[in-house]
C-alpha cells in the first residue's frame, strides 16, 4: 500500500448524548474532544440519537393513525377533492 494516501483507521468512542451511552468501534471520522473509557483515550464523537435512545428501537414510537386521518380528510371535504368525482362529472 501507498504511504500517506490512507485515512488513519482506529478506534473511536461513540457517545449517545440523551442517554449517555458510549460505544467504541473503528472508524476514520476526524474529532477534536477526546474521552476516556476504562483506563484508554478515545477520539470522542457526540450523537444526538443511536439505537440506544432512538423510540423505534426502544419501543417507545407512536404509531400514526393514517387511516383516521384519510377518514377525518374525507368528512371534512367529502367528494371535493377526489378524482372520481371530477371524472364522472
Amino acid at each position: 500500500m501507498k504511504e500517506g494516501i490512507h485515512p488513519n483507521y482506529r478506534e473511536v468512542a461513540f457517545q449517545d448524548m440523551s442517554s449517555d451511552v458510549v460505544f467504541i468501534i473503528r472508524s476514520t471520522i476526524e474529532t477534536r474532544d477526546k474521552v476516556t473509557v476504562d483506563g484508554k483515550e478515545y477520539p470522542l464523537v457526540k450523537l444526538e440519537v443511536t439505537a440506544d435512545s432512538h423510540p423505534f428501537y426502544t419501543g417507545k414510537h407512536k404509531i400514526v393513525d393514517t387511516a383516521g386521518r384519510v377518514e377525518k380528510f374525507r368528512q371534512k371535504f367529502g367528494k371535493l377533492g377526489s378524482k372520481t368525482a371530477a371524472a364522472g362529472a
